[in-house]
């Protein structure tokens, strides 16, 4: 998971472990509730494919907005509040989690201590 929401506008989601960094950087989340998320949690409705007309393809009319359940709203929320609390104990842990990271020319990731 990543986030908060209200820090870095990552919203709650499962991340393969490939595309993130560890850092020496630690907070204690032995507070936060998590017991509601697991696989099952993340996992997408699978839509059966039907075979549209030429018509309905080229339909710019019916423009399809997938809204995010309440559910899921209420979680990210309940979740932000019990992650601030923790990060905000940490000094700078704020401005850090919402700084854009980025590497330059000659950066070595595998280098770099956080």
């Amino acid at each position: 998971m990543q986030g908060p929401f209200k820090i870095n506008g990552v919203p709650l989601r499962r991340v393969n472990q490939a595309y993130v960094i560890g850092t020496s950087t630690k907070i204690d989340i032995s507070g936060v509730d998590v017991e509601k998320f697991d696989d099952k949690y993340f996992t997408k409705e699978n839509k059966k494919k039907t075979n549209k007309s030429e018509s309905e393809f080229f339909d710019t009319e019916k423009e399809v907005t997938k809204a995010l359940p309440q559910e899921k709203k209420d979680d990210q929320k309940f979740v932000d509040a019990q992650l601030i609390k923790a990060i905000e104990a940490v000094p700078d842990l704020t401005a850090y989690l919402g700084a854009r990271f980025s590497l330059r020319a000659g950066m070595k990731p595998h280098e770099l201590v956080f």
